[in-house]
């Protein structure tokens, strides 16, 4: 799987980075000019990266609609935010207001990340990594087994951390080498899995069971609270099937291929949710 490498420093202090994106500064911002789809650069040449094929809970959305900003529980979105900080380097973390870092020791750590475009919100979709790698910036890196493991990516999904979310840009190889990473932290009912209910199933009681309650896949979290969000204070989800119909995403169930929308897999049954496919079974399709 080659992919640009683009070797850099994370810098967070005064940004809200949460369990699969943060702030990276290129040691060359002309390099995001290589990719395929634009990134939106600050002033200073660092951007938002999106960590490629994961999703963790939400510290902090906002869905249209009014109702604010909302997170996912606390334990596991506050744990994912905090161990990519960790495992990138960081120590001695103080969160402030909207959930923006107010001190962190060192300021900046190295690091690299290896990337071949940017989503719709000009996000780098990325595989994130600590140190320093020998290869040339900027050259073309096979990302095999051995440094697979060594992203921060891997790590979240081995430790329970994230979810696995996987887009059809996303190169078979490694998304089965994730999927295996998933199976066995389920299997072990590490960290969130330990309290996953996307496919054995949730009540909607109201908007505390999602923010609070349950722990879900963040996909199926976004699309609810939004749903929600424009449903007049209630929470009543008669017309939660169409809403997602609505959105239009459309996804491959594996192994067979199968290509339809998001709204296929996500069975409601009165105020009851679940998704009657596992999350490593499904690659939603780039829009």
């Amino acid at each position: 799987m080659p992919l640009i490498l683009i070797q850099g420093k994370y810098k967070v202090l005064s940004t809200a980075p949460d369990g699969d994106s943060i702030r990276f500064y290129p040691n060359n911002p002309e390099l995001w000019k290589k990719l395929s789809t634009k990134v939106r650069p600050n002033n200073f040449g660092g951007a938002q990266l999106r960590l490629d094929a994961i999703d963790a809970l939400e510290t902090h959305f906002s869905p249209r609609g009014g109702i604010g900003v909302q997170h996912q529980p606390l334990k596991y979105a506050h744990g994912a935010a905090s161990e990519l900080l960790s495992y990138l380097g960081f120590k001695d973390i103080t969160r402030g207001k909207s959930e923006k870092i107010t001190s962190i020791t060192p300021d900046e750590v190295p690091g690299f990340i290896l990337t071949r475009f940017a989503d719709t919100y000009g996000r780098a979709v990325a595989f994130v990594f600590k140190g320093e790698i020998k290869q040339e910036d900027g050259s073309e890196v096979f990302l095999d087994k051995s440094l697979l493991h060594k992203s921060a990516n891997y790590h979240l999904l081995s430790e329970g951390l994230a979810y696995p979310t996987f887009y059809s840009k996303l190169y078979p190889d490694v998304r089965k080498e994730l999927t295996i990473a998933t199976e066995k932290a389920r299997k072990e009912s590490k960290a969130l899995w330990s309290e996953d209910k996307t496919n054995t199933g949730f009540s909607v009681e109201s908007l505390k069971t999602i923010t609070d309650d349950v722990v879900i896949l963040p996909k199926l979290f976004r699309r609810l609270l939004s749903y929600l969000a424009i449903n007049d204070d209630s929470v009543a989800l008669d017309g939660f099937s169409k809403y997602l119909d609505s959105n239009d995403d459309k996804i491959i169930i594996l192994p067979d291929g199968h290509v339809t929308g998001f709204d296929f897999v996500v069975k409601v049954e009165g105020q009851k949710i679940k998704m009657t496919q596992q999350p490593e079974d499904i690659v939603f399709i780039e829009k």
